[in-house]
This record gives structure tokens, C-alpha cells and sequence, in this order.
């Protein structure tokens, strides 16, 4: 303790012009940066978090500011090091180059993660510097810093896959329904029919933080690919038989820890599990999702226009006119406007970008992880939500085991979409692509 007064001493001037909460925070984390004993380090980091989790929000701001400003390398420092090590590329040269270009950040996140409960911390941490990245585009670096820890902490080797069933302690299973973002679980009666033996569920976990799943995904165990969702989801739903069973369909993958965003566990979550579930039942043939398309009624109205172009353009537009009625889909549906929309979703899928991946974020996760693009389900979501992002139209991706690595790996390498023979006629299809083409030609 009394090397900590010390330290406070010694250092208050440093973090003037903040209020005190703050100023004593700042304090805390210079002396923790400049003990040498485990045990108080411990005791410092536990100290630290305790005042970090008393700051109100402009005080947190401030602390954020300061970590940004404060706690980053001397370009000085880095501009003699790197000096020094092109003059004479020596390991010790190296390492006085490595030492000078990390943030002083990185060592105090990891002392602070040696306080109980450290790890957790530093998660919600992160979610909450993230909420204000908009408006504080500076607080990008501390975000870099925990993203670098993060994805160490949380790596694969620490991960522990678990399923979920209606044994798992009241504590969890609360989780997922608290945390379930893909189709909501209304209640107990609800979680335990996706819960029943022609279900699964299955979850990571962490050491730092038992209970709190990391991502979970929900499987149910059928006969044939399931083009609609609903009875998936209905509480009232026969139990099925295994031994029919032969396709595993994934219908709901949720991240639980917003302070985890971008750290990428849906690949290797999706993997095991599948594997897993062909240990269980060897007779299963495929692995397939039943995902949604949240980004089609955004694109398709933005686009509109573009679908009225040429002889049949009025008509075109006419049909999906009928869309602004939010009751279209329960009067009777023209043949013509169901093949209109299946065409524009199939170009959707395959031809609008972010760069040079899909524009549509379920697709980049599948697609990237190896997936194809096996078919499109009309009205496969009649849900309010699955009408107004996708116009009910929902998409079946298989993961072909023998073949997930080779096509992962030409998506990254290549940027090429693996699609089913009728998924890429319908794009054909669509009048985009036909204006697409002739444009090419001219």
C-alpha cells in the first residue's frame, strides 16, 4: 500500500485537467504499469477495475481519451529503434524495436486482466468503447489493442464446445433466450421444444467467464432440406423420429458478447458441431442452414428503378408496387411477381457486392466459411421481421464437408461463390443480369 501512495504521489500531476474518478483511475493504471510484484499487481489490477467500473459516462470518456492519448508508442522512441535495427539487424535490436512500437496499452490490459473476473471486464470494456468509436473515431487504437488481446484470449485452444439441453443450469439456458438475436424465444415452453431430441443446441464457453456463452447455434435434425422456418419454430410441433432423420439444419447461430465483435468463432463453431453430429448419427447426409436474407428488401428498393428499365419495366414495377402493402403476401400472389422476386434475390445473392465480397453479411459468413449457396425458399420466413427484410424469401447454405476447405479457400483467394446450377440460372435470369450482359457486349 505504501508503494501504491507512492506511485499516486508521484504521478498525479501527470493526469490533470480530468475529474478526480478519472484522474485516481489514470493513477491506478501507471502504478499498475510500474509494479513488479505479482502479488501486488494483482491487487493493483483488482483496485483498478473497481474504479473503472465506479466512473459515470463523461468520466469513462475521459479515461478513454486519456488511453488513447496518454498510452500510445514515442514515434521519437520508435524512429531511434527502427534506426537502430536497420543500421544492425540484431535480435537484441529487434526486440528494442518490438518493446518501443507496442502501446503501452497492451501491457497494462494485461495486467488488468489478472484481477479476478479480469477478462470479463475487459470484454464489457470493449462493448462499451465500441457504442462510441462513431463519435470518438480516435478511440480506434485502444479498440486495436484489445481486438489483438482478445483474439489471443479467445482463441480456439480455449474455447469449450458444449450442448445445451434442458438438463444445463437455469442460468444459461436464461442466456439464451436473453441473447438469442436470429428468431426470438418467447419463454420456457418455447427453449424447450428447440431443446427436444430432434433438436440441438450447442455453445462455446470460456474458462474467464462459465457462464456466459460465447456463440451458440441451433440445429434441428430432419428428413430432406427445410425450406421454411416456421415449423421449425413451432412449440407445437410433432417430436421427430431419428432414424429418418438425414440432413442437420442450422437455423439460428447468435454471438452473445458484443465486446467480441469481429472475432470470428461462427467457422469453427459450425465445423465441430457438424462433425460432431456425424459421430451421432452417421447416416446424416447433409449439413445445410436455413438462413435469413437481411439486407434484400434494403438493396431491392434501392434498385427499384433499375428493374424498370426496358419493354417490360412498367410491368415489372407494377408487380413489386405490391410490396407497400404490408399485407401483400395474404391476398393471392401473381405467379409472375413470386419468379420476379426469386430472380432479383438469386442476383442479389451472387452479383451485389461490398467490395469484392457479397454485399449481403449472412451470405460473406457462409460463403467465407466455405459454404454454397444451395437454393432459395419462397416464403420461407412469413414472420413480420422475415417479410420486411426479405419479402418472406429465406436461403438454404450446404456445407459439403469433403469440400468446405477447397472453397474457402477459392472465396478468399478468388472471391468466388460456390451456387447451385438453379441458383445461377435464376440470377441469369433476373432483368439486372440481362442488362448486365448486354452492357458487357456492347
Amino acid at each position: 500500500m505504501r508503494a501504491m501512495s507512492f506511485f499516486r504521489r508521484l504521478l498525479g500531476g501527470k493526469h490533470d485537467g480530468v475529474e478526480r474518478p478519472t484522474q485516481n483511475l489514470l493513477s491506478l493504471c501507471d502504478a499498475l504499469l510500474s509494479e513488479r510484484g505479482e502479488y501486488a499487481s494483482a491487487s493493483l489490477a483488482r483496485e483498478a477495475l473497481v474504479a473503472y467500473q465506479g466512473l459515470d459516462e463523461r468520466q469513462r470518456d475521459a479515461f478513454f481519451d486519456a488511453l488513447a492519448r496518454q498510452y500510445s508508442p514515442s514515434a521519437e522512441a520508435v524512429s531511434r529503434a527502427a534506426a537502430a535495427y536497420q543500421a544492425e539487424p540484431t535480435p537484441e535490436n529487434l526486440l528494442r524495436l518490438q518493446n518501443s512500437v507496442e502501446p503501452a496499452r497492451q501491457e497494462l490490459f494485461r495486467r488488468l486482466n489478472m484481477a479476478p473476473g479480469g477478462t470479463a471486464a475487459l470484454v464489457e470494456m470493449r462493448r462499451r468503447l465500441l457504442t462510441g468509436l462513431e463519435t470518438h473515431p480516435h478511440w480506434r487504437a485502444i479498440d486495436l489493442d484489445l481486438m489483438h488481446l482478445l483474439r489471443s484470449w479467445f482463441n480456439r485452444g480455449f474455447l469449450r464446445l458444449e450442448r445445451i439441453d434442458w438438463r444445463t443450469s437455469a442460468l444459461v439456458l436464461e442466456k439464451l433466450i436473453q441473447y438469442e438475436a436470429v428468431h426470438a424465444i418467447h419463454g420456457w415452453r418455447d427453449l424447450r421444444r428447440r431443446l427436444e431430441s430432434d433438436r440441438r443446441c450447442f455453445a462455446f464457453f470460456h474458462p474467464q467467464l462459465p457462464d456466459e456463452p460465447i456463440i451458440f447455434i441451433e440445429v434441428a435434425l430432419a428428413r430432406g432440406m427445410s425450406a421454411h422456418v416456421q415449423p421449425l419454430l413451432d412449440v407445437g410441433s410433432p417430436v421427430g423420429t431419428l432414424a429418418n432423420v438425414d440432413c442437420a439444419m442450422f437455423y439460428s447461430i447468435t454471438n452473445c458478447q458484443e465486446g467480441l465483435r469481429g472475432i470470428s468463432f461462427g467457422n469453427l463453431l459450425i465445423k465441430q458441431v457438424a462433425e460432431d453430429l456425424k459421430r451421432e448419427f452417421p447416416h446424416l447426409r447433409r449439413f445445410a442452414t436455413l438462413s435469413p436474407i437481411p439486407g434484400f428488401r434494403r438493396w431491392l428498393d434501392e434498385n427499384r428503378m433499375r428493374v424498370a428499365v426496358g419493354a417490360e419495366g412498367k410491368e415489372r414495377l407494377a408487380l413489386l408496387s405490391r410490396l407497400e402493402d404490408p399485407a401483400w403476401q395474404f391476398g393471392e400472389v401473381p405467379e409472375a411477381l413470386q419468379s420476379l422476386l426469386m430472380r432479383l434475390c438469386a442476383y442479389y445473392l451472387l452479383n451485389a457486392k461490398q467490395g469484392l465480397e457479397p454485399l449481403d453479411a449472412v451470405a460473406r459468413f457462409h460463403l467465407g466459411n466455405g459454404a454454397a449457396l444451395e437454393r432459395l425458399n419462397w416464403m420461407g420466413d412469413c414472420s413480420e421481421q422475415g417479410m420486411s427484410r426479405s419479402a418472406g424469401l429465406m436461403v438454404n447454405y450446404v456445407y459439403w464437408l469433403a469440400e468446405v476447405e477447397r472453397n474457402h479457400e477459392r472465396y478468399f483467394r478468388e472471391h468466388h461463390i460456390v451456387a447451385s446450377p438453379l441458383v445461377e440460372k435464376l440470377a441469369r435470369e433476373c432483368p439486372l443480369g440481362a442488362q448486365a450482359e448486354k452492357g458487357a457486349a456492347a
